[in-house]
């Protein structure tokens, strides 16, 4: 019950931005510019993301080989499909569902596919905010300026003060800290507690997987890959309206830092944080609210689509034509163990 409240105020909240986004808005004429928009250009942005699709299921697939397990791309890339499906629909549990079905197809620990998640997320942090910094030096003022009036300012005034949100965060995290040591200190937990040093053990084995990976060089390349196809996924879609294809690969990069913030707020799909900060963004390059508007749809509506397409298809791959198959490899012999 309590999951079901959290999740349609998600939605409630995602709703509100997008409301007070379009609520000056000719509906009808953001459609319409839509509806010319040119497909090449939109369609080669739904290529390159394909491609950065099919490179995260292989960086995932890398990532699990450490742990002594042997993964069927088809089967990682479809995992990761229904995890964006279900992403869709509640917030944050992408990551856990798709766990959740490569556990059930290939028969491993899902504590352990956990572990392999939480380094691909870090890894793409890490990339995150080498884009931030890269557009910090290319877009310093429009950056700037756009991070203190649409993201901290908000929050600092939820807060308080700068000072009160560190302390809240160093609070929090010492916090979580300490908790987390004296669970590992007890002798002799309860069996709930136990549970979660187990969940804990398997995730710090997932996570040793980084240093244990055969070719170093092949993670960093599809991580950096990844993020060089986003930005250029996010430019080549300038190109596909008349107000925007005069907008450089610099805008670009911006426009994809600021959707990737977006997408990262709790709500369904990044849905109305994305629409409100990438059409603000766009307008700080001189073109309208509305032609934000008309970007900012058009972008979030084609990906959002590719996702559910591709993750209904990876769904009934998996539930109905994935066979479920024992996937640890035996050292001595390199074949499956039963």
């Amino acid at each position: 019950m309590k999951g079901a409240i959290k999740t349609l105020l998600f939605l409630a909240i995602g709703a509100g931005l997008l409301w007070l986004t379009f609520r000056n808005q000719d509906f009808s004429m953001v459609i319409e510019k839509i509806s010319h928009a040119n497909l090449g250009w939109l369609g080669l942005s739904i290529v390159l993301s394909i491609a950065a699709l099919i490179s995260r299921a292989l960086r995932w697939k890398q990532l699990i080989e450490p742990l002594g397990y042997r993964v069927r791309f088809t089967t990682a890339f479809n995992a990761m499909m229904f995890g964006y499906v279900a992403n869709l629909a509640i917030p944050r549990i992408g990551e856990i569902s798709k766990c959740g079905a490569l556990s059930k197809s290939e028969d491993i620990p899902f504590e352990k596919l956990i572990g392999t998640v939480i380094v691909e997320r870090v890894a793409d942090v890490i990339l995150l905010i080498l884009c931030i910094g890269l557009v910090a030096i290319l877009e310093f003022e429009r950056l700037g300026g756009f991070l203190a009036e649409h993201i901290w300012n908000p929050v600092i005034e939820k807060t308080g003060s700068a000072g009160m949100l560190i302390a809240i965060l160093g609070i929090g995290s010492a916090a979580g800290i300490f908790l987390i040591y004296k669970l590992f200190k007890m002798e002799n937990p309860p069996a709930s507690i136990q549970k979660i040093k187990n969940l804990m053990k398997g995730i710090g084995e997932g996570l040793a997987t980084v240093t244990q990976l055969k070719n170093k060089w092949l993670f960093v390349f599809h991580s950096v890959f990844i993020w060089v196809v986003y930005i250029f996924m996010t430019y080549v879609c300038f190109f596909a309206l008349p107000e925007t294809s005069g907008l450089d690969l610099s805008a670009g990069l911006f426009m994809m830092v600021i959707g990737g913030i977006g997408m990262t707020a709790p709500v369904q799909g990044g849905i109305g944080v994305y629409h409100m900060l990438v059409s603000k963004g766009i307008e700080l390059y001189g073109l309208n609210a509305t032609d934000g508007i008309v970007f900012a749809t058009m972008v979030h509506g084609t990906q959002t689509i590719l996702l559910i397409i591709l993750g209904g298809i990876s769904m009934m791959a998996l539930f109905f034509f994935t066979k479920p198959r024992p996937s640890r490899i035996d050292e001595s012999s390199g074949k499956y163990q039963k």
